[in-house]
This record gives C-alpha cells, sequence and structure tokens, in this order.
C-alpha cells in the first residue's frame, strides 16, 4: 500500500525474521501467554539470529544499520506472526537508541554487547501511579552521594519489568526544577534496594510481562548517568518520535492484519445462503476500513522516511501515533462484530488483537496528550 519505503535489504532481513518467528516463537506462544512471560530463551536465540541491536554499532555486537526500517519489519513481522510486540519493541528500539547514542564509550562497552546478544534485557521506566503522559509530575528521586545516587520511588506498568536486567530510570535529581530537573539512570538487576513488584495482569500482550518497580534506597553508581544531570527531559524528549512511530508501525500492520482476516472470514462465512461479505452493509464497512487503512499506512511510510532523514517532527510522530492507534482500536471493534460469535471466543485471534489494540492508545503518551502537543503547534 503506497510508496514503500524498504529496499532489498529490508525484504531480505523480513525473512529473517518471519522465518525465525516462525520456529522460534509461533510454536509456543500459546504457553507464553499463559504464564504471562515470555521465555528468556527467545531473547537469546533472537540475538544470536541477529534479530536484536540492528542499530547498534558493529564493535559492540550489533547490526551496525543506523536505520528505523530494520525495526519497523520487525515489529511488523511480530504482528504477522501473532507474537507479543511491545517487549522487544522497549528493548530493540526504544532503550537500545538510549544506550548507543546518549552512553560514554565505557557505557556502550558495558551494557551494549549483552544486550544485542539477548543475555541481558532492557527496560524503560517513566510511569509512576501518580504520574503517566506527563513524566515532568514523576516524584522518584535520585540524590548524589559520593560515587553513587540514592534512589528513592516506585514505578508502574513497566514493560519487561520482571525479565529485565538493564532498566533505564526517569528520576528527579532537582526536584524544584521540575521537568528541568530529570535525570535518566541505568539501574541493574540485583542492585540492593530494587526489588519488582508482582506480575500485573492486564488484558491483553499478555506474555508481555508488566509489574512494578520499587527504589527504596537503592544505590546506584553514578557511572550509570545517561549523559549529563538534570537533562534527562530533552533526551526523553528526542527519543519521543521514534519510540512514537514504533506505536504507529505496531497500529498500522496489527490493523492490516486484522482486515486480511476479516476479509477472508467474510467470503468463506454463509448467512442466509450468501457469503457475509457479499452484503452491502458489510462490504461498505469493509471498504472503508480498506481505504483507511491503506492511507494510515501511506502515512506511517512517510514518517519512516522523515525519521531516517532525522526530521520528523514531535507533532508528525503525534500525529501518526494517535491516528493509527485509534483507527486499530476502531478496526478491531468492527472486525470482531463482522466475526460475530466467533469473534468473541479467546481462542479467536480477532477477539487477542482487540484486547491487545485498547492500549496502544494510552501508552507512549495518551491520545489527548498527542492532540495538545499538536494543538500547540497550532499558534493556539
Amino acid at each position: 500500500m503506497g510508496n514503500t519505503p524498504y529496499e532489498a535489504s529490508h525484504e531480505d532481513f523480513r525473512t529473517l525474521c518471519r522465518e525465525f518467528l516462525a520456529r522460534e516463537a509461533v510454536p509456543y506462544h500459546d504457553q507464553w501467554e499463559k504464564d504471562g512471560i515470555v521465555s528468556r530463551e527467545l531473547w537469546r536465540k533472537a540475538g544470536k539470529a541477529g534479530l536484536l541491536g540492528t542499530g547498534v554499532p558493529l564493535e559492540y555486537g550489533g547490526g551496525g544499520e543506523n536505520d528505523f526500517r530494520y525495526h519497523a519489519v520487525l515489529a511488523e513481522e511480530l504482528i504477522r506472526a501473532r507474537v507479543t510486540a511491545p517487549g522487544f519493541i522497549a528493548h530493540n528500539d526504544v532503550l537500545a537508541s538510549y544506550l548507543t547514542t546518549r552512553t560514554t564509550p565505557e557505557q556502550r562497552e558495558r551494557w551494549l554487547p549483552a544486550l544485542c546478544a539477548g543475555e541481558h534485557i532492557a527496560a524503560i521506566a517513566m510511569s509512576e501511579p501518580d504520574a503517566g503522559s506527563n513524566v515532568a509530575d514523576i516524584r522518584t528521586t535520585a540524590v548524589r552521594d559520593g560515587d553513587s545516587y540514592v534512589l528513592n520511588g516506585q514505578k508502574t506498568f513497566i514493560t519487561n519489568g520482571e525479565n529485565s536486567d538493564l532498566i533505564l530510570v526517569a528520576v528527579k535529581t532537582q526536584p524544584q526544577r521540575g521537568a528541568q530537573g530529570i535525570s535518566l539512570l541505568v539501574v541493574e538487576r540485583g542492585t540492593p534496594g530494587f526489588s519488582r513488584g508482582k506480575r500485573l495482569e492486564k488484558l491483553g500482550w499478555t506474555a508481555s510481562d508488566t509489574c512494578e518497580l520499587f527504589f527504596d534506597d537503592c544505590r546506584v553508581p553514578a557511572a550509570n548517568l545517561i549523559g549529563k544531570e538534570n537533562a534527562g527531559m530533552a533526551y526523553l524528549m528526542s527519543g519521543m518520535p521514534r519510540e512514537r512511530l514504533s506505536i504507529a508501525t505496531v497500529a498500522v500492520a496489527a490493523a492490516e492484519r486484522m482486515l486480511a482476516d476479516t476479509l477472508e472470514y467474510a467470503r468463506t462465512r454463509q448467512a442466509f445462503g450468501q457469503s457475509i461479505g457479499s452484503f452491502q452493509h458489510n462490504r461498505f464497512q469493509l471498504a472503508t476500513m480498506d481505504t483507511e487503512v491503506t492511507i494510515a499506512r501511506v502515512f506511517l511510510n512517510h514518517c519512516i522516511t522523515e525519521l531516517n532523514a532525522r526530521r520528523l517532527s514531535l507533532a508528525d510522530a503525534a500525529k501518526a501515533k494517535w491516528w493509527t492507534t485509534e483507527l486499530q482500536v476502531d478496526v478491531a471493534n468492527r472486525c470482531l462484530q463482522l466475526h460475530g460469535g466467533y469473534g468473541y471466543l479467546k481462542e479467536s485471534p480477532i477477539s487477542r488483537e482487540w484486547a491487545n489494540s485498547r492500549v496502544q492508545t494510552i501508552y507512549g503518551g495518551t491520545t489527548e496528550i498527542m492532540k495538545e502537543l499538536i494543538g500547540r503547534t497550532l499558534g493556539l
């Protein structure tokens, strides 16, 4: 649909992703959904296959391809295979990007090889019980004490929260400065004073481990500070277009997958002696969705090209994020309705897609926050 941003090398990578997921993830995914967590063995196998750290320099074990299109391909293939996507995106795109661009050579040498190999799993911890889309409201603090920072606070809704070995934590180092007093620290598994809450049970993405994190006089080496102290908000803002485009990529891929499944169902399901797709109302519903999904794909492809050229604005990333995720939810609703009673069964793929879709308009910044960001660029 539309002019594709992908070249032959990306399609070769797509084949690699597709074959890997069919072999190493699809046969085990139902069990992971029951367990509420993906096996760590999958991460190690993904690292060995070259699926992790595609944008990380070669000297640190990565693919050396600073090209978002590889990340987009992996996200699309995760959705196509019906394999949980948020954990891989948080680790492979969001965290790897921060730890590649904002770190010292010593930090990169210490963290990136294990991340690329899948030996260490990464998470990002911003949300708190009283602070979601507005990061400036966080209350977790970090006080410098000699060669360490002492962390106190709580994070919630953390993707890869249970599996993670490295967590990029947003903290207040100068609370009186508000958003300008935020810093980023990497907390490593086993750090004294760091603990995890019980696994949170979610409506969807049930194989993606999510939990709360607690910091009680947690002493983190000052060497784990990312970039400069109190510059964390600027780093987060610069990374937001990429994160939101990753979410939009999942949204469009999911909408395309749901539409394809529903078209097949509408061609074969019979009612009143004819296929349900032959009824005008249903045919118009499908025609509308096909049009909307095509438009979403064209805009997504445009934004991917802009991001690679380092031209994607915060506003356009927000537009892509809210529009495609709201469309994903709408397509999920309409496709489930067209599946009738079978769509309401847990064993039905469309019911899982419906449940997975709902959070997309919430994390990474809610739809309302996205519209607020766009509105500010309009001189209002």
